[in-house]
């Protein structure tokens, strides 16, 4: 999900709720620590220079269980974010503590926004030696030929 389109859905909620990807919602009393442009400058292992940036937002279950932060009130600390630090129209990536910080992607079901596991991967497959995906087949497709081995065969 863009800042645009977060943007775009708070305007129109009563509420703002997150799920974490286990299906359980993050604490309704959780504040918004930070929102922030985040610049990775990289290289991948094919050697090939990258960059990446996203908008990032930290939440944090805090003990204060009266608050409740309001869809306009994000909407605020968003607009004031992008005037103050520049922020364009990126992905946004989500930190979230359980056992250690979560970094999720975001997504919205209709009524309550989600975090979606983020997945490392491979840039340069074509070299870094990665062998390609193999057909499966199954054993019963495979042709009894003359020559293939058999108990008792002397083939292995």
């Amino acid at each position: 999900m863009k800042l645009s389109e977060i943007k775009k859905t708070l305007i129109t909620l009563d509420n703002v709720a997150f799920i974490l990807p286990n299906g359980t919602y993050v604490p309704g009393h959780f504040h918004v620590t930070e929102v922030g442009l985040v610049t990775k400058n990289f290289i991948d292992c094919g050697g090939k220079v990258r960059k990446e940036k996203v908008v990032n937002f930290q939440l944090w279950d805090a003990n204060d269980y009266e608050h409740r932060l309001k869809p306009n009130k994000l909407l605020s600390i968003l607009t004031l974010s992008e005037k103050i630090l520049g922020i364009e129209d990126h992905e946004i990536e989500v930190e979230y503590q359980t056992e250690t910080i979560g970094k999720y992607d975001l997504d919205f079901n209709g009524k309550d926004f989600t975090l979606i596991n983020k997945k490392t991967a491979c840039l340069a497959e074509d070299k870094c030696g990665i062998p390609e995906t193999k057909n499966k087949i199954e054993l019963s497709e495979v042709s009894n030929q003359a020559n293939s081995c058999t108990p008792g065969g002397g083939c292995c």
